[in-house]
C-alpha cells in the first residue's frame, strides 16, 4: 500500500470520464483500491475517487462519520464503502444546499444544491453488488464522489459563486458561511 498524490483542480485527469472496470478483484484495481484507502486515511477526508490519485478508473469510496450521520437521523454512520462501477438515481424531486469541499481543491468550500435522496448501486470490492438508498449527508457525498469518475467537480454544480471561497476567510466572515467549516 502507498499513500498517493492527489491530483488537483486544472490536472486534466480529473475532467475525463473513467473506465469501467471489468473486474474488481484483479491485482492492479486491487493495488489502486488499498491505496486509495491509505490515502483517504491519511488526508482526512470522507470520500475519494480514483481520478484524484490520477487513476482512470471507475472506483470510489467514502464513509459517513457518526457525526455527520447524526445530522440525517442515522446515528451509525456508514462505514467506508467501495463503489466499483457506480450509477446513482434520484429518488423524488427534492434538492438541497450544502456546504462542500475537495481534497483536489485545498482550502476552498462551496455551497452545491444536490438531490436530497437517491439510490445507488455498483459492485463492492470483492466484485459482490451493492445497492442502497441514501439521504442528505450521505448522498451528498456519493454524488459528489460519483461526479469525479464523470470528470465533474463541485464548482460546476454551484448556482451561486458568491457562496465559493477558501475556508479560513468564510470562517472569518460567516454571513452564509458554512456551520461545520
Amino acid at each position: 500500500m502507498a499513500i498517493r498524490k492527489i491530483a488537483r483542480m486544472g490536472h486534466p485527469v480529473l475532467r475525463q470520464p473513467t473506465t469501467p472496470i471489468a473486474d474488481p478483484t484483479d491485482g492492479e484495481i486491487q493495488r489502486l483500491i488499498a491505496d486509495m484507502k491509505e490515502t483517504l486515511a491519511d488526508a482526512e477526508g470522507v470520500g475519494l475517487a480514483a481520478p484524484q490519485v490520477y487513476a482512470t478508473w471507475s472506483v470510489m469510496m467514502f464513509f459517513v462519520p457518526p457525526s455527520r450521520a447524526a445530522e440525517d437521523a442515522n446515528d451509525d454512520g456508514v462505514p467506508l464503502t467501495v463503489l466499483v462501477n457506480p450509477e446513482i438515481e434520484p429518488i423524488g424531486d427534492e434538492r438541497v444546499g450544502g456546504w462542500e469541499g475537495c481534497l483536489s481543491i485545498p482550502g476552498l468550500q462551496g455551497y452545491v444544491p444536490r438531490w436530497r435522496r437517491i439510490r445507488y448501486r455498483g459492485l463492492d470490492e470483492r466484485g459482490a453488488p451493492i445497492e442502497r438508498e441514501a439521504a442528505d449527508f450521505h448522498a451528498r457525498v456519493v454524488q459528489h464522489e460519483y461526479d469525479h469518475l464523470q470528470g465533474v467537480l463541485y464548482p460546476e454544480r454551484m448556482t451561486d459563486m458568491t457562496q465559493f471561497g477558501f475556508v479560513e476567510e468564510l470562517m472569518r466572515h460567516p454571513a452564509g458561511a458554512p456551520d461545520d467549516v
